[in-house]
């Protein structure tokens, strides 16, 4: 597997509803990896379409870092679930964004029933692999007949799209991304920091093409 050590710029997609986890375990995930006194090998910023405070599905109340207009270049976009998927699927500004993005990103990633948001903005054409959250399956195998929609995995690498499975899942899919991009010690060391004993990884849910990346 290809790495690079360099600084990329994660961004992290949030709004009204959101689920915390989904988008507060990625971030501190990046953000841990590479920790070290000249930065890390992760810029890790939060998006949204304005910069009002968003009020996750626990009713914590996030300050967004910069809107979707002023985002700068994104290597690494992360797409969060929860509630709030069910708006933001049908507002055209966030599904153009995330479509925009994810063309020029190294890899974009959902969490949850992010993946509604990813399929929505076409990033998941016939033979696509992808999860979600255990309770959406069924309906993510309605909405999108295309998608080979796998279970009882914890994330699924199909190459320029990593999807997750619900809430803590995020948490190994970041973890598997910065393995993917920076190499095993990266991951491991983001994962000894959170102290996240469950991260194995030689049992990641990846495909051979994403693996020879």
């Amino acid at each position: 597997m290809a790495t690079e050590e360099r600084t990329r710029t994660v961004a992290i997609l949030v709004f009204d509803g959101v689920e915390l986890l989904d988008f507060a375990g990625p971030y501190e995930a990046f953000t841990a990896a590479g920790r070290r006194a000249d930065g890390g090998l992760f810029n890790t910023l939060t998006v949204a379409e304005t910069l009002d405070p968003v009020r996750s599905s626990a009713g914590v109340r996030v300050l967004p870092d910069v809107t979707l207009a002023e985002c700068p270049p994104v290597d690494v976009l992360v797409v969060p679930g929860g509630m709030g998927t069910r708006v933001q699927i049908d507002n055209p500004v966030v599904i153009d964004w995330i479509r925009e993005v994810a063309g020029t990103t190294e890899v974009t990633t959902s969490v949850c029933t992010g993946s509604f948001l990813l399929a929505k903005a076409g990033l998941m054409g016939d033979g696509a692999r992808a999860t979600t959250h255990w309770g959406s399956i069924e309906r993510f195998r309605a909405d999108y007949p295309q998608i080979t929609v796998l279970e009882q995995v914890r994330f699924v690498d199909d190459g320029a799209v990593v999807s997750s499975a619900g809430v803590s899942a995020g948490i190994d899919m970041s973890l598997h991304v910065i393995e993917r991009l920076c190499g095993r010690d990266a991951a491991a060391s983001s994962a000894r920091l959170m102290e996240y004993d469950y991260w194995n990884p030689t049992a990641t849910d990846a495909t051979p093409a994403a693996a020879d990346a």
